[in-house]
């Protein structure tokens, strides 16, 4: 078993071919710290608009060596946080409208992989979250009446034979889907995405580390960019930037992926279609069915780290590799003699509201986007083309979406957020545990807690 490398994805293409480092200081129109989806979309979406712009990506290590490239796979539409926290402040037509953004996006990303010759493994068969439990089957049932309420949301309720004719989890008791949603390959449409803006003219330099983001400028170990814009696209290792340690917290989240499963496996479990997998458990997980036929599933491990530190080259500890096996083999019991080939993990951006968000301050010239909470294969595409347009000072539906300019208060300082991360988790896998072993109803501390994470 291969424990870090960065990912699964990232190792079984290969890693991609170095680029330079900055030369030195030098001017740009826009300059963008990060080359993850983010930073690439922008870069991509401001080059295609006006190809005369001098756009330049700075990347600690390499193109997608963040969350871009070590992601789950799920290019879907769910709003981060969800779209009901925006009718207080911008009316239920403006969120209404968000989700049809989303909608859509699922589509551009797909279009322009086709347009621009990107093998991603892209297989566009929905997105399935099934309950396994009675507290979880309340959840679900709750859930899709809410969603069906809303226009563009096209989610079904499958009861559980239908649901396990889809996908063919044990214990189901119900399931949801959606259309919205493709299977992707993350490495490879990072890659194919930093090569179509190379050919756009968009400079990619390498192994760059951008110490300050400032005001015109990015401050790096290799010189400094000045720019009349400057895009921080740094997600969940934002928090190394100077005087932005508190802003989002970076959450670790893991993954394992089986050896390649036999066709009598398959066959049991029914999951064809490209679906991609998750659940309505508290410490919620993900999961595809790759083109190789692997089943890769990922999940919280260790959550959170003293003082906002961010891994490296993704090692995990061994007993997430357990827990996220005992989930794979709880869902599929075929599998339980299945060898796991690959575990590794990465940090995700979480903003103190579990909002996501994206904008442009004109005074400094600094425009962001981020804090994707797991939702940022889509919302990064939908944020590169939001932040090009304000950039270019376009008047888009996009750019008055209600994410844009959303801004939130700091995360406390430590040992605050340590404690209170630590124990957050703790009492969701507590209430996740009662639930598996027959509690009816959902664990009022599992309550308590998503209204001091901010997600109640």
């Amino acid at each position: 078993m291969i424990n870090g490398n960065v990912s699964h994805w990232w190792q079984q293409i290969g890693s991609p071919e170095p680029r330079p480092e900055l030369p030195g200081n030098l001017a740009a129109d826009v300059a963008i710290v990060g080359a993850g989806y983010t930073g690439l979309w922008t870069a991509y979406y401001l080059k295609r608009a006006r190809p005369e712009l001098r756009v330049v990506v700075v990347e600690q290590r390499h193109v997608g060596y963040g969350a871009s490239g070590r992601n789950g796979g799920w290019l879907t539409n769910a709003i981060t946080g969800g779209r009901e926290q925006y009718v207080k402040t911008h009316g239920r037509d403006a969120a209404e409208r968000f989700q049809l953004a989303m909608n859509e996006t699922v589509d551009e990303v797909i279009r322009v992989a086709d347009a621009e010759g990107i093998d991603a493994d892209i297989k566009k068969g929905g997105e399935f979250n099934v309950a396994y439990t009675p507290a979880q089957e309340a959840r679900i049932r709750a859930f899709a009446a809410s969603e069906q309420s809303w226009k563009h949301t096209d989610l079904q309720l499958l009861e559980a034979p239908e649901a396990t004719a889809k996908i063919n989890v044990a214990r189901t008791r119900a399931a949801v889907w959606h259309p919205h949603c493709a299977r992707i390959q993350p490495a490879k449409l990072v890659a194919g995405l930093a090569a179509a803006a190379e050919r756009a003219g968009v400079e990619i330099y390498e192994r760059t580390r951008a110490v300050e983001i400032a005001p015109h400028r990015v401050r790096t170990t290799h010189g400094t960019v000045s720019a009349e814009y400057v895009v921080r696209a740094t997600e969940g290792f934002t928090a190394n930037l100077k005087g932005l340690h508190r802003l989002w917290l970076p959450m670790n989240s893991s993954m394992i992926a089986t050896e390649p499963l036999p066709a009598e496996v398959w066959d049991e479990l029914r999951w064809s279609e490209g679906e991609t997998l998750g659940d309505f458990a508290h410490v919620y997980m993900y999961a595809q069915r790759t083109a190789d036929d692997r089943i890769a599933i990922g999940g919280r491990g260790v959550p959170y780290k003293y003082g906002s530190r961010t891994d490296l080259d993704g090692e995990t500890p061994e007993v997430t590799v357990d827990t996220l096996s005992e989930i794979l083999h709880r869902f599929f019991p075929a599998t339980r003699h299945a060898a796991i080939d690959h575990v590794w993990s990465g940090v995700l951006g979480v903003p103190r509201d579990w909002a996501a968000t994206v904008g442009l301050d004109r005074e400094t010239g600094i425009a962001w986007g981020g804090g994707y909470v797991g939702t940022g294969v889509t919302s990064t595409n939908l944020a590169g083309r939001t932040i090009a347009d304000l950039i270019l000072g376009n008047d888009t539906e996009i750019a008055s979406l209600p994410w844009v300019n959303h801004r939130v208060r700091k995360w406390e300082p430590e040992p605050l957020r340590w404690i209170a991360t630590q124990g957050l988790y703790a009492a969701y896998g507590i209430a996740d545990r009662s639930e598996l072993a027959g509690r009816q109803k959902t664990s009022p501390i599992a309550h308590v807690a998503d209204v001091v994470t901010g997600r109640g």
